[in-house]
Order: C-alpha cells, then sequence, then structure tokens
C-alpha cells in the first residue's frame, strides 16, 4: 500500500495525506452531521490533498452509517476505524464496516494498547484485523515504553505517539519524542502515526495553560533530520517557523517522501488550522 500518494491540484509530496480528520474526538466538538459535512467539503476543496482519513469511535458506527446513508457520498468514505470497545470488540466492528462497502472504505484499525505490550494481545490484533488494513497501536509512554513500542514495529503495525491531551502529563517532552524518532528511524520499514494537539504546524505556548504544544512541521522536520544524522532535538524544539520552514521546503522530492514513509500521518480535530499555518508559512 503506498503511504504517500501525490495529493491533488499541486499538494507537495510532504504533505500529501498527513491530515487525519478527527473531528469527532477531543478538542473537536462537532456533531456527526457536522464533521462528515466539513469533511467532504474539504474532500471537494483546494486543498484535498492535504486530507487523510475519517476518525470514528467503534461504538459510534451506527450512527456514522446512518448519517452516511443520508449524504450518500459518491465515493465510500475513507476510515480509521479507533477501537474504543476493547480488542474482543474488532472483528464485530470491522464485520460492520465490511457490510457497507458502498459507504465506508476501512483503511486504518487504531487502539491502545494494554499497559505490557505483550506478544500474545499483539498476535491477535493481527489476526482480528485484515492483512490489506493498517493496524495503528499506542503503546502507553512510562517505564518500558520504547520497548512496546519495538514490539509493534516488530509485529507490523505502527506505533501511534500521543503529543498531547487534557493536562500537562499528556505531553510528551522534546527527548522522549526525539528517542521514539530513534527507534522508529533505526527500524527497517517502520511508521508511525501522531495524535493530539498537533493542530498547528510549529511549537508554541497555549496562552490559557503555559503548555508548550508540539509543531507538526517541527515534527517532520525533525524526522527528516533523523534520517540524515542531524539533530533531532533541535528541531523539535524550534519555534522559528520560518527557518523550519525553509528546511521542509529544501529537502529533495526523495528525502520528502523518505520522510513520509516514516511519519505517515496525524489526527487533527481541525483541518483549518494545519492548512492556514501551511499557507501562511508559504509551503502550500
Amino acid at each position: 500500500m503506498e503511504l504517500t500518494p501525490p495529493g491533488p491540484r499541486g499538494i507537495p509530496p510532504l504533505f500529501a495525506r498527513l491530515v487525519d480528520d478527527s473531528a469527532l474526538f477531543p478538542p473537536g466538538t462537532a456533531t456527526m452531521p457536522e464533521a462528515l459535512r466539513a469533511h467532504f467539503e474539504a474532500r471537494a476543496g483546494d486543498r484535498a490533498g492535504l486530507l487523510g482519513v475519517f476518525l470514528c469511535q467503534a461504538s459510534r458506527l451506527p450512527e456514522l452509517i446512518t448519517e452516511l446513508i443520508k449524504v450518500k457520498p459518491k465515493q465510500p468514505l475513507p476510515l480509521s476505524l479507533i477501537i474504543d470497545t476493547g480488542l474482543g470488540g474488532v472483528p464485530k466492528a470491522i464485520s460492520i464496516v465490511e457490510s457497507r462497502s458502498e459507504l465506508l472504505s476501512l483503511r486504518m484499525v487504531e487502539m491502545p494498547a494494554p499497559s505490557d505490550v505483550d506478544e500474545v494481545w499483539l498476535e491477535r490484533v493481527s489476526e482480528f484485523v485484515p492483512e490489506d488494513v493498517i493496524r495503528v497501536v499506542e503503546p502507553r509512554r512510562g517505564v518500558g515504553w520504547l520497548d512496546g513500542v519495538r514490539k509493534v514495529i516488530e509485529h507490523g503495525s505502527w506505533p501511534k505517539i500521543r503529543c498531547g491531551g487534557v493536562s500537562s502529563e499528556n505531553f510528551p517532552s522534546v527527548d522522549e519524542v526525539a528517542d521514539f524518532l530513534a527507534v522508529l528511524s533505526g527500524a527497517t520499514g517502520a511508521s508511525f502515526k501522531a495524535t493530539n494537539s498537533l493542530h498547528r504546524a510549529v511549537r508554541h505556548e497555549d496562552p490559557a495553560t503555559g503548555i508548550a504544544h508540539h509543531g507538526f512541521l517541527n515534527l517532520l522536520v525533525a524526522v527528516g533530520r533523523s534520517l540524515s544524522g542531524g539533530d533531532v532535538r533541535d528541531a523539535l524544539s524550534s519555534t522559528d517557523g520560518q527557518q523550519l520552514a525553509d528546511e521542509a521546503r529544501g529537502l529533495s522530492e526523495q528525502a520528502a517522501k523518505a520522510v513520509r514513509a516514516l511519519f505517515a500521518s496525524y489526527a487533527s480535530a481541525t483541518f483549518a488550522e494545519p492548512t492556514a499555518d501551511l499557507e501562511a508559512l508559504g509551503l502550500l
């Protein structure tokens, strides 16, 4: 499966299909009809090549299908199924999606890992999810976290890194993200996904909370440096948007594709903010 096909309307390879739509998840507040309406509008817009899959919880599949029947999409909705019903609920959820292939195209299944990422659990994930569907597993940060990341990669799944949330504890440090990238860049054929609090391109401090938020452009540049032996921590901690943009713009097409083969996509509750940031930096 090609991870980063060139986007329509001239979206550069570094950003093609980068932003997955998580409008149904905090801090997003969209209802199902609102989320779908905005998603299809974005998919029909000038920046459609930036947009990836639509994220929906397994527990909300009936609601999603009901709304899609009303919408009558011309093409099936590219879906990432977020498992919030436990591993045992995966087969039923996938069966529901596959029974509505005129409405849904299952591209990805994402789930949190147990505190101990054991081999038996990962084998069950592999058994439950079809081979042509990407498996994304999120190990919990903490003691032994990177060992869990390695196990996920070894079992052919993408590890997911959570870059923020409702409290400061949900935000990994620059060192933690750098260590995660070191594991990924050292593994053959590995890819990862990121999620939470990456709506903006460049690292910044939230004035309401005082918490420093990671930027998705920082992450892209850091991945590029991790593959070329550069200073990853400097890229992750930079707040110089123009310098980051210049470095991203200077990547060759081959280097950009290598970056995106590793950093496959990230989830954002808003499509407007990352698009506006990239436009303001002259990257789209």
